[in-house]
């Protein structure tokens, strides 16, 4: 029987699809696909800060505030938090990260130049001292000797220590901040903001040794043969005179004014404030720190996730 040209295509067609069925259900049984199990939904409980309905927000001197409920990254209090300020000696929180990233605790520098303004703890030229007594003055004294004889002993000196904290900015997205010294004196470029000291100074007090250092009161350090003393009284009149706060960093220019960032827990909670050019940064600081604990109640929220 012939077949005409319609049946002959026709049965060219329903051979294709059965051919084609057939190596899909050989395929599909040869590489035995199992459908993915689904997890179980499990509750997470999270606390979240909640403000007052009638809670009055305080009225500071201050050009830029900033707190930060650590835990959930909520915003409690913001005054211009993204505007760029002279940071003075808050600086001093990236150049001891620096410092630390490059020098062993008990490295032994050699005080060379010693010819800086401000705040010093009185090294000596020829004077022999361990990083870990330099970090001391730098973070509990703000001394600006201190910062000065980290940076000049780095490799490449001043300059790639000054390079080296730009780069820490970046990698920590301080994106409105830039540095030009190690000390935190006004520069021409030299700024920060509120956001971004407390971004830099949470990732600081992860550090063991920071958060040591920083929440010292007093301590005396020494040359490394003994012969020179150095008594060192924190700057922070906070520490041990506020319940849970335990640093960070103050700073001070005239053209600066007052700044200071604090780091505080009570209650379980974890605060971060950051004032920037106050007229009193230890008085705004503590009305900031007593508004936030009156005036928000943390809050258990619950909701559900696949288990991991």
């Amino acid at each position: 029987m012939k077949l005409t040209q319609r049946e002959f295509l026709y049965g060219l067609i329903v051979s294709f699809f059965l051919i084609a069925s057939s190596a899909l259900a050989l395929s599909k049984k040869e590489i035995n696909v199992a459908p993915l199990p689904q997890k179980p939904l499990t509750t997470v409980y999270s606390s979240l800060p909640v403000l007052a309905e009638k809670g009055e927000f305080p009225i500071l001197s201050a050009q830029s505030a900033l707190a930060v409920d650590l835990a959930s990254g909520v915003v409690l209090y913001e005054k211009n938090p993204d505007t760029p300020y002279l940071p003075a000696s808050t600086t001093k929180i990236i150049t001891a990260l620096v410092a630390m990233d490059y020098y062993p605790m008990d490295a032994v520098l050699t005080v060379d130049r010693i010819g800086v303004a401000g705040q010093k703890m009185g090294l000596v030229a020829g004077e022999q001292i361990s990083v870990a007594s330099l970090l001391d003055g730098l973070l509990i004294f703000s001394a600006n000797d201190a910062a000065e004889v980290l940076a000049d002993n780095f490799p490449g000196g001043r300059e790639e220590f000054v390079e080296a904290m730009n780069i820490k900015a970046e990698r920590f997205n301080l994106d409105n901040s830039y540095f030009t010294n190690p000390t935190g004196l006004d520069g021409d470029s030299q700024v920060a903001t509120a956001r971004d000291l407390i971004r830099i100074a949470e990732i600081a007090m992860r550090n063991v040794k920071f958060a040591r250092i920083v929440g010292t009161k007093a301590k005396i350090v020494t040359s490394v043969d003994g012969r020179i003393v150095h008594k060192l009284t924190n700057i922070n009149e906070l520490i041990g005179e506020v319940p849970g706060v335990f640093g960070v960093k103050t700073g001070w220019t005239e053209n600066a004014r007052e700044n200071l960032v604090t780091y505080i827990e009570r209650d379980k909670r974890r605060v971060m404030i950051t004032i920037m050019g106050s007229q009193d940064r230890f008085g705004e600081t503590k009305e900031l720190i007593s508004w936030i604990f009156e005036n928000y109640k943390w809050e258990e929220v619950k909701y559900p996730t696949h288990s991991p």
